[in-house]
């Protein structure tokens, strides 16, 4: 039999004798009456920037959806499989949450690969490579932005796929129309892994600026 990862069996045990212990009552609650998270965010995979661990938050707090490059689709109601579609809609049309942030990360992969004109695909079906489409255009207006750096280029092409994202969120019908009506905000927020800062979006300006820790 394959051997489950050791050093995940040993944080679960810590957790049983440790936080578990501490939120136990929350974890009851949240098991009998459901879960009521009053924010949705759409995060990168990438094992560094876990939402639930830089927010500080415990069980029941977020409603994390996470994918490659943190995107969120157009609205695209064709009859195939969308995952972040689908917890988009759950989120918004069943627990009814206040908030919807997008949250890119520094150093990217996903990101990285957009930006690389000559990047080979990672298997036949070249399935990250079709997902980073999404931010095709911007990339190649980039790609040739000759004054930039590669570094500034990879925080920028970050910074246009949070936009983008949230321009998508609005293709949506009914989160559009809850935003219009006041009842759900949404967020754009960028996290740098080397320092910790978090960068969010102004909702007029659209500019990054740092939130002060």
């Amino acid at each position: 039999m394959t051997q489950f990862p050791s050093s995940l069996s040993t944080g679960y045990r810590a957790f049983m004798s440790g936080r578990y212990v501490d939120e136990r009552e929350r974890y009851r609650v949240l098991a009998d009456q459901g879960q009521n998270p009053q924010t949705m965010i759409v995060a990168c995979c990438d094992s560094r920037s876990a939402p639930e661990t830089i927010f500080d938050c415990g069980p029941g707090e977020l409603f994390v959806v996470r994918n490659v490059a943190n995107m969120v689709p157009p609205y695209e109601p064709d009859g195939q499989y969308h995952s972040t579609s689908a917890a988009l809609e759950f989120a918004v049309q069943s627990l009814k949450v206040k908030n919807i942030i997008v949250m890119g990360h520094g150093r990217c992969g996903g990101i990285r690969a957009a930006l690389d004109p000559n990047a080979e695909p990672l298997s036949p079906g070249d399935f990250i490579g079709k997902w980073m489409n999404l931010v095709k255009p911007a990339a190649e207006q980039l790609q040739n932005a000759s004054v930039m750096t590669d570094a500034e280029r990879q925080t920028a092409m970050e910074r246009i796929s949070i936009r983008n994202s949230i321009e998508n969120l609005r293709t949506f019908p009914y989160v559009r129309a809850q935003e219009e009506a006041g009842e759900i905000a949404i967020h754009g927020a960028w996290f740098d892994i080397s320092n910790g800062e978090l960068w969010v979006m102004d909702s007029d300006t659209r500019d990054f600026k740092r939130l002060d820790p």
